[in-house]
């Protein structure tokens, strides 16, 4: 992979790093130069204790990126305390106690960026996702007040929304092509994400490339959340590769 950005001598923690996302984001930083410190399983971002003392062993990182995340569907009626909590407390009190614990060792040494993987469900209500689309909400408020009062400190605060993105979590969707041939209609780019053009937004914005920017939401979705009735039909298109083409 050819070096696009320039992550030397930068130490980076990258949460949920260990598949998805979090991997493409490992990966890229890694190869920019960046050490790279990948928290996944072992290192519970629901447990504040355990968390904070993995920061202590890590030493002050210099970019933070809090990704980890999990999601299961349920409607409204039938989501279970169980998943509603889970959910919460991963999603969003997760990367509550991740970016309180990086701003304290960022604080002294008045620098430091921070990305939070947020979602283009922060903003609608795709069905089935009550607890999942609550705590990706969550998430622009928390960076909006954090970029607010760590902006003093030379400290930046970004969140990235992805879309449909080619994950093992969203594997089983992308088995389908029928559900994806309705789904990308109101996609203009007409087709999901991969790993790797997520990754690419959160290395800008954890990058000198972005040193104006802080308190931004960055919609990486194809151009999703801009349409309205849909972009893609049948009479000058054809659905073809798990995505949509001009005839």
């Amino acid at each position: 992979m050819d070096m696009i950005w320039d992550f030397s001598g930068r130490r980076a923690i990258v949460t949920g790093g260990a598949s998805g996302i979090g991997r493409a984001v490992v990966e890229l930083l890694r190869a920019s130069g960046a050490e790279v410190l990948v928290w996944d399983r072992e290192t519970d971002v629901t447990d504040r204790r355990g968390l904070e003392l993995a920061f202590d062993q890590a030493g002050a990182p210099d970019i933070v990126i809090a990704n980890a995340g999990i999601g299961s569907q349920a409607t409204l009626v039938e989501t279970p305390d169980e998943l509603w909590d889970r959910t919460v407390a991963v999603d969003l009190t997760g990367v509550f106690n991740t970016v309180r614990a990086a701003a304290r060792r960022m604080i002294p040494r008045r620098s430091g960026a921070i990305v939070i993987t947020a979602s283009t469900n922060s903003y609608d209500g795709e069905s089935n996702l009550t607890a999942y689309n609550a705590a990706k909400a969550g998430l622009l408020g928390i960076m909006h007040t954090v970029a607010n009062e760590l902006g003093p400190y030379g400290i930046r605060v970004n969140a990235v929304c992805p879309g449909l993105i080619r994950t093992p979590l969203t594997e089983a969707h992308f088995s389908q092509p029928e559900l994806l041939r309705d789904y990308f209609r109101h996609i203009p780019l007409g087709r999901g994400g991969a790993a790797v053009e997520v990754a690419n937004a959160i290395a800008f914005l954890a990058s000198d490339a972005a040193s104006y920017i802080t308190g931004a939401a960055l919609l990486v979705d194809g151009g999703q959340m801009a349409t309205k009735f849909g972009t893609w039909t049948e009479e000058n298109a054809e659905f073809v590769e798990d995505r949509w083409r001009l005839r």
